[in-house]
């Protein structure tokens, strides 16, 4: 879907159109809407008629696509869609839409050429409210993708109604038409005159939904809230893995009514075998830890059965790993012969009990075993017993997981206790190296929290006046005069975007690529003026007096310009941000030669805000700046000076001397250092 930041030609394009639609005022139009002479009498029949279908439908989506059907016919689009907006607050609550079509779409199909809310540009897009704000296109845009994206008919122009009820939005109401077209005033009251019996009809759809889902829920929790109860105070307790099981079992099978209930664990050959993804059958062994049965909890004396198979002489629970069906269920009167014709081990004894709901254990595609319950009478399981049946083999599962866990901890812990107490002096030391890594860790967040803060300001703060002059653009009623400034606006901010990145460019490109050298022979005096006097109009407005101390005689440079020059135009750029007002800065040029070196040292005076010996370890470092300067920055400045200077093979250093009338301030001196080469010496 197009975003605003990449939609200056379909700016351009929707100008022309609205243009366009002004030469054609004066034409004929056969719109009804247009036709009608009293505008409130248009809206108050299209109310009367969206109100008694509201009272003669229950809250329902057929209410509401009868409502879709009223509003699109009423405004001869190709589409109108009807999305609510349930409270957020509410975890269950779902959305609602409900479209209706014109008759020439009701038989196109979805296809790939009907793609188009992936390509529709938001200037076409335009709320019945004025002015535009963004909860109004951000409730439109999130409306489109929830109910528009299966729509048979290409979507080229959008008019979108926020309804509001309690000042919540609660739905949109959204006009489609399949070309590019106007909507004109008229138009845009008439469907502002609907928002309240919308917000009705939204309302009372939202409500109905939420009560029946209470009651469901209510129902659902009441009848088996004690089982769960049970569960989890079982799984809580001390008791032996084998005596929980063997309990759950029992609760599980009472409180659903089976006959008989079981729960097999499985022992693999292969621990690392996973069911799921090879859909094949392990070789495993099944073991039976738990039973429980109707005759059995009458006769006390009953003991659980203990008996164990193999995996392969059952083709019952071959099913979960060949088919991954789940759950697995066996009920000869409901007409399923194909799964009543497999066999099954002895301890199943289908004779008896044909009737059998098999549902796996299983951990991150492992089956760890199964739970099984069985009649002796078909049984037809209710979704809401399949449900409640999912959530406690997924709590036997943790509390198998627990136990195997918690058993393996404590052989772990008994094993490395004495090499524990051997290595206390290591310990010791790895915990200082712990905190040390800490510490970075710490630093190194703080610095990405500040990156992160930096960048998202800088990159947002041009795309926001884009946006807003992008939104000025598409008044209808913006003079030319307004039109010329604002498209400045666009150019001047898309400029500043432009070069951020470009400066991240650079910077990646100096990183990652050793470009040679291409040496020329500059003028420092004259080079040194030129970048003075593009600077100097912006010192001026702050009160700076730049002064130059150059040699007497010309001094030649043998150097990359370009680069030269972007570093020098960066550490006037800097010295301009933070000197103090009506101050002075000074660029020095000299030449040395130092241990046999020929170099050139040009620095940079200002006076401005104390430079901290930490600052000065990473001024140089990129979207670093100094703590308590506000003034507005990315820290790439001083960055790309380093940068480029090491691609010169020269230096940069900063120097900070505070002044003794103002403890806060502070001569600040950067010194580039670059190697000078005489023409025969050129590398």
């Amino acid at each position: 879907m197009g975003s605003l930041s990449d939609s200056m030609p379909a700016m351009k394009k929707r100008l022309a159109s609205v243009s366009q639609s002004a030469d054609e005022v004066d034409r004929p139009t056969q719109h009804p809407l247009k036709l009608m002479q009293n505008q409130e009498e248009a809206s108050q029949k299209l109310v009367a008629q969206i109100n008694q279908i509201i009272a003669n439908h229950p809250a329902s989506i057929k209410m509401l696509r009868e409502i879709a059907k009223v509003v699109g016919t009423a405004f001869e689009v190709d589409c109108c869609c009807l999305v609510t907006l349930p409270d957020e607050k509410d975890s269950e609550a779902v959305t609602a839409t409900a479209n209706w079509c014109a008759q020439k779409y009701s038989g196109v199909t979805q296809s790939d050429e009907f793609s188009a809310i992936d390509e529709l540009d938001w200037p076409v897009m335009q709320c019945a409210a004025e002015p535009f704000s963004i909860e109004d296109i951000t409730a439109i845009e999130h409306s489109l993708v929830v109910g528009c994206q299966y729509l048979p008919l290409p979507i080229k122009t959008v008019l979108g109604l926020p309804t509001y009820l309690g000042q919540k939005n609660n739905g949109v109401v959204i006009l489609i038409r399949a070309q590019p077209y106007d909507w004109s005033e008229s138009e845009q009251k008439l469907l502002k005159a609907l928002e309240s019996v919308c917000a009705i009809a939204f309302a009372q759809l939202t409500q109905a939904h939420k009560i029946d889902s209470q009651q469901k829920t209510l129902a659902a929790s009441s009848q088996y809230q004690n089982l769960l109860k049970q569960l989890t105070i079982l799984s809580r307790s001390n008791l032996d893995l084998n005596q929980m099981l063997q309990l759950a079992i029992a609760s599980t099978a009472e409180t659903l009514q089976a006959d008989r209930g079981l729960l097999m664990l499985l022992k693999y050959t292969d621990p690392l075998f996973k069911a799921r993804q090879k859909k094949q059958v392990p070789k495993a062994k099944v073991n039976v830890v738990g039973e429980w049965s109707v005759n059995a909890a009458k006769d006390t004396s009953h003991q659980p059965n203990e008996e164990s198979f193999w995996l392969s002489d059952c083709a019952l629970c071959q099913r979960v790993f060949t088919a991954s069906i789940k759950p697995i269920i066996l009920n000869e009167d409901l007409g399923q012969q194909e799964s009543y014709s497999l066999s099954a081990a002895a301890i199943f004894n289908l004779e008896k009990l044909p009737t059998v709901l098999l549902m796996p254990l299983e951990s991150q595609g492992k089956i760890l075993g199964f739970l099984v319950l069985q009649q002796s009478q078909s049984r037809n399981w209710q979704h809401r017993e399949l449900n409640i049946l999912e959530m406690i083999c997924a709590q036997l599962v943790n509390t198998i997981i627990q136990s195997q866990t918690l058993r393996q901890v404590q052989n772990l812990v008994d094993e490395r206790t004495a090499q524990l107490q051997r290595s206390l002096e290591v310990q010791s030391k790895l915990y200082e190296i712990k905190q040390q890594h800490v510490k970075q860790l710490q630093e190194l967040n703080d610095f990405k929290d500040e990156f992160l803060s930096n960048m998202s300001d800088r990159l947002r703060y041009p795309l926001t006046n884009m946006r807003m002059a992008i939104r000025n653009l598409n008044h209808p009623e913006i003079t030319p005069e307004r039109q010329v400034r604002y498209l400045d606006i666009l150019e001047q901010e898309c400029t500043k975007e432009i070069n951020l990145i470009n400066d991240l460019l650079t910077l990646q490109r100096l990183d990652n690529q050793q470009e040679p050298l291409q040496y020329e022979t500059v003028d420092l005096n004259t080079t040194i003026k030129d970048s003075v006097a593009s600077c100097e109009p912006k010192m001026a407005e702050k009160g700076l007096k730049i002064s130059l101390d150059l040699p007497t005689e010309p001094l030649k440079l043998q150097t990359e310009v370009e680069s030269f020059e972007r570093i020098v135009q960066e550490l006037l750029t800097n010295a301009s941000k933070y000197s103090q007002r009506d101050t002075g800065v000074n660029i020095k040029i000299s030449h040395q030669v130092n241990h046999l070196v020929d170099q050139v040292m040009i620095e940079v005076h200002n006076t401005g805000r104390t430079i901290s010996e930490e600052e000065a370890t990473y001024i140089f470092d990129r979207f670093r700046r100094g703590k308590g300067r506000w003034t507005p920055g990315t820290g790439l400045g001083l960055a790309l000076v380093k940068s480029l200077v090491q691609h010169l093979n020269g230096e940069i250093a900063v120097k900070s001397t505070p002044i003794a009338e103002d403890a806060n301030l502070s001569k600040i001196c950067f010194t580039l250092t670059l190697p000078q080469f005489a023409d025969d010496k050129k590398p």
